[in-house]
């Protein structure tokens, strides 16, 4: 379990080192490089929308791989995946800019970033369900989570990249190459993961199964609806969180507020670092107490969290910004360091990676693809802009209904050990 689990969480931090990393370029850079002729603010919204378009494709990325992972395992989409992923983002950096071949810079820039998101749509299901079928039951929470640190080490990684560069190149030099450093990483990257995944084994629950779905997208449609749009509205307000902190709030405070690039980048960091090694022991508190009563507890904090969070980052303090992640980011994982157990433990096996990955990625358009935009319009003329926070209060309590209309999934089998031990 453990050489599975970490090669699962190399493998999400290598592919969310490439969708993270075209998010610190969106905030930073790519809105003067492909979109000169807009104003900077309206640059900063479009370089979001290339970056929306990535958690657009995350679906269909769960659509196309859940499928291939219904039908022929779980195995192959992790491979398929990370090579889709890492050979788009080395293409980001390769792409000239706007003052080089005009329009096509941009939809060039367009057609990579969804790619991204092909690739990472099928990653999350592949990784979290091969370590999730290969669990024993009374610990699925604690080995499911690992996978879920992948994100905070990727995001660690790609703003670490950016944070070196940024304190030794030049803006000028940053802005004509060194931001296309961090992209052709990605290639190195990539290769390690396949090397580390080259001799995983196959799902036991997969190998299970004896009638394989034919169309798996069609039986979720038709049985688990209700179940798809509940655990995409749950899971929104922990993308919408972690990109507001992320991606939004570094554009904001950098060009709002004149707030130094490294300052931000290292409040950040340092809340995504407590984040990731908190998410095990978060996890842990699931397989003893539940899945849902975390999930709950999470989204309440996080609509009571929105606001002061918003007017500690107006402060441009960074120890205050940093507690205003530092508390988000800790709602965030009370609820997604249970979610890898969570979602799958919601559908039967023969579905399950399809329904599984398609309700995550949903909640990421709903919460990950919208955030940075609205926030961007929503945080215009205000010294504070509440708009913002309003808006993810909003978010939260659609998430917090959803749990709650959600079941528990936590194994009988756990309770009854609890009971029979008391």
């Amino acid at each position: 379990m453990l050489r599975l689990a970490a090669a699962s969480l190399a493998g999400t931090a290598i592919e969310f080192y490439d969708f993270f990393i075209y998010g610190t370029a969106a905030a930073l850079v790519l809105g003067p490089l492909f979109f000169p002729t807009f104003s900077p603010v309206a640059g900063t919204l479009a370089a979001f929308a290339t970056f929306g378009v990535g958690f657009v494709a995350r679906p269909l990325g769960s659509v196309l791989f859940g499928h291939i992972g219904d039908r022929h395992g779980r195995r192959p989409v992790l491979v398929v995946s990370l090579l889709l992923t890492g050979a788009a983002t080395v293409a980001v950096g390769c792409v000239p800019t706007y003052d080089a071949i005009g329009v096509t810079a941009p939809v060039l820039l367009l057609v990579l970033r969804f790619l991204q998101g092909l690739g990472l749509g099928g990653e999350w299901g592949g990784a979290v369900l091969l370590t999730a079928e290969h669990a024993p039951a009374e610990r699925r929470g604690l080995w499911s989570s690992f996978p879920q640190i992948g994100p905070a080490v990727g995001f660690v990684l790609a703003n670490g990249v950016v944070l070196v560069l940024s304190a030794t190149l030049s803006e000028a030099q940053f802005a004509a190459w060194g931001w296309r450093v961090p992209f052709w990483a990605a290639g190195v990257l990539a290769v390690a993961g396949l090397w580390l995944r080259s001799s995983l084994a196959e799902s036991p629950q997969f190998l299970g199964i004896d009638d394989h779905a034919r169309v798996p997208l069609a039986e979720v449609l038709r049985g688990h609806w209700r179940l798809l749009l509940l655990t995409a509205g749950a899971l929104a307000i922990g993308y919408a969180v972690f990109y507001a902190v992320t991606t939004w709030s570094l554009a904001y405070a950098t060009e709002r507020l004149g707030v130094s690039r490294t300052v931000m980048l290292a409040c950040i960091m340092a809340a995504v670092i407590v984040k990731g090694a908190l998410t095990p022991v978060v996890a842990l508190l699931g397989d003893r107490y539940g899945r849902r009563p975390l999930c709950l507890i999470g989204c309440a904090a996080a609509a009571l969290w929105m606001f002061p969070m918003v007017a500690l980052l107006s402060t441009g303090e960074p120890l205050l910004m940093f507690l205003g992640f530092l508390v988000a980011m800790l709602a965030f994982i009370t609820m997604f360091a249970v979610v890898a157990a969570y979602l799958p433990e919601l559908y039967e096996p023969r579905v399950r990676c399809t329904g599984a990955a398609v309700g995550y990625n949903l909640g990421g358009v709903l919460g990950g693809a919208l955030t940075p935009i609205v926030a961007t319009a929503a945080a215009q003329g205000e010294r504070v802009p509440w708009g913002v926070a309003a808006y993810l209060t909003g978010i939260a309590l659609l998430s917090l209904g959803c749990f709650a209309l959600l079941p528990e999934t936590r194994p009988v089998r756990v309770v009854a050990a609890e009971a029979t031990a008391g």
